[in-house]
């Protein structure tokens, strides 16, 4: 919900899994986020990250590898 202003005024904002859209419930505890650092072209980190979210059902089928692989693939972080 956002205020007057368009400030977001809500306690808590549920996050989505990156790979299946679902919504990550406050109860999920088997749910990681993952932050992946750009890099320059001399390999230096540049302060810009792009953050994955996987809930803990993608993490219990063992489908976390594929799925960062190819979120990552689809970023551009990873070559095909």
């Amino acid at each position: 919900m956002e205020n007057d202003q368009g400030v977001c005024v809500d306690l808590y904002v549920p996050r989505k899994c990156s790979a299946t859209h679902r919504l990550i419930t406050a109860k999920d505890h088997a749910s990681v986020q993952i932050n992946i650092g750009e890099v320059d072209s001399k390999g230096v980190l540049n302060g810009k990250f792009q953050t994955f979210a996987l809930c803990g059902y993608i993490r219990s089928q063992g489908e976390a590898d594929d799925s960062l692989n190819r979120l990552a693939t689809e970023q551009g972080f990873l070559k095909k």
